[in-house]
């Protein structure tokens, strides 16, 4: 490849007029998507498996929209890179993610943490695993990389970020969003100038700068980056001698580099509205539940129904959902639900509830604002409230759930927001004692 900030034409110089420039820019970039964070937030939804690898929206894993939005926006060469409980993703991402055609030019590769360096240690940080990957970044050549966390929850075409960056000759640019500024301790947070040039970064501020003219508000980091090759592979190559680094893009690379490199900013906006767009950070038990709600709204702000952009999964074979039995009492029904594949509501009723697939609930039960993950078996006479079951539990007849908080707290993991989180250790339960006819396989 040519230029650091350059894709260009046969004389040497990019041609911005060509309607096609941010399908060649697309085609000329490497995604790598970070998934092998510990998501420890989570609680027990992270104890067997990666955070990206966490079940959403009733039948889609989290790291499923990072990698829709790659391939949506025409970049089909991706890296996903896994360390912690990889197991399960690993296994998501051959199933869901290998019908790339690699003699095309297309690809997801997965890329397990191997201690390729002679320290043989396991990430140290998001640089880190960049680095530790860097004959690889090398092999593929591209002319730009784009960083993505495999955690968030957000529909995003990465190309038109890469055409801001290669118009505004950046060094790197990084994808933000506009929060409340007492959420914003949680994130990067930037401050620019009026031509959106990245002045000051700050790692999870204890007090976040406000934006300018916007009182209350400040410009967090998505964790999106674009880099262009030169400028990346030098600086991680640098960053890796030094000692004092944590070898982190937001803890190092992003905040050393603001004055020494060009460093901008891209807003991630509503192109229709013009405000902030779409992005949830499902890092807490609360904010998981609080996005899987969103979903029930009878118009929810994340569009899962648009053709235009669909979210790629992998689909497991089960009947169709089936509700069953309608008598005073004894009524199967969902309201304001999200019902998958393979469930059955006998005489059971469900509201503003996220079922994922092959779950069962008993008669004269009732599910009310929870999440219930796959292959879970609800007895009956239940009543589940503000719950998340997780994947293979039985729920047993008379069981109530979500009404006694300080009862709860003695079995569950009870948010300060009043989630209730049911596991199987907390029932005492195991996916190998199931009744192997009582449910479906639980191979998935």
């Amino acid at each position: 490849m040519s230029n650091t900030h350059n894709n260009p034409d046969n004389s040497g110089r990019m041609d911005f007029s060509r309607p096609n420039l941010a399908r060649e820019l697309s085609r000329n970039t490497l995604a790598l998507v970070l998934a092998g964070g510990e998501g420890s937030r989570l609680k027990n939804l992270t104890q067997r498996r990666a955070k990206p690898a966490v079940p959403f929206g009733g039948k889609y894993r989290i790291i499923d929209f990072a990698l829709s939005n790659c391939v949506n926006s025409g970049i089909r060469r991706i890296g996903v890179l896994t360390q912690y409980k990889s197991d399960s993703l690993i296994r998501h991402m051959q199933r869901a993610w290998n019908f790339m055609r690699a003699e095309i030019g297309e690809f997801v590769e997965i890329l397990p943490a191997q201690q390729r360096t002679e320290k043989k240690e396991w990430y140290q940080g998001t640089a880190d695993a960049l680095y530790q990957n860097l004959d690889i970044l090398h092999r593929h050549d591209p002319e730009y990389v784009i960083v993505l966390g495999g955690d968030h929850i957000y529909k995003m075409d990465y190309s038109d970020m890469l055409v801001k960056h290669v118009l505004s000759g950046a060094d790197f640019t990084v994808g933000c969003i506009e929060v409340p500024v007492e959420e914003a301790t949680a994130f990067g947070v930037m401050s620019v100038d009026e031509n959106m040039r990245i002045t000051k970064f700050s790692e999870k501020p204890k007090q976040p700068e406000h934006m300018p003219g916007k009182p209350g508000i400040a410009l967090a980091s998505m964790g999106i980056y674009v880099f262009s090759r030169e400028f990346l592979f030098r600086t991680l190559s640098e960053d890796a001698l030094s000692d004092d680094s944590s070898h982190d893009f937001g803890k190092d690379i992003i905040p050393n580099h603001i004055h020494s490199a060009k460093a901008q900013a891209y807003a991630f906006r509503n192109e229709a509205t013009g405000e902030p767009a779409y992005w949830r950070d499902v890092g807490t038990v609360y904010s998981y539940w609080k996005a899987n709600m969103e979903l029930c709204a009878v118009e929810p702000e994340l569009n899962l129904y648009d053709r235009l952009w669909p979210i790629w999964t992998y689909q497991p074979q089960y009947p169709p959902a089936k509700f069953v039995f309608d008598e005073d009492g004894r009524r199967g029904e969902a309201i304001d639900s999200l019902v998958s594949a393979g469930c059955i509501l006998s005489g059971a009723r469900m509201k503003r509830s996220v079922t994922f697939f092959a779950v069962t609930i008993g008669n004269n039960s009732l599910v009310k604002d929870s999440i219930i993950l796959p292959k879970v078996s609800i007895g009956n006479n239940c009543r589940l409230t503000k719950v998340i079951v997780d994947k293979g539990c039985v729920i047993p007849d008379g069981t109530v759930i979500g009404e006694n908080l300080e009862e709860d707290k003695k079995r569950f993991y009870v948010t300060d927001e009043g989630i209730v989180l049911v596991t199987l250790e907390m029932l005492g339960q195991s996916l190998s004692s199931r009744d192997k006819e009582h449910i479906w396989r639980m191979d998935t």
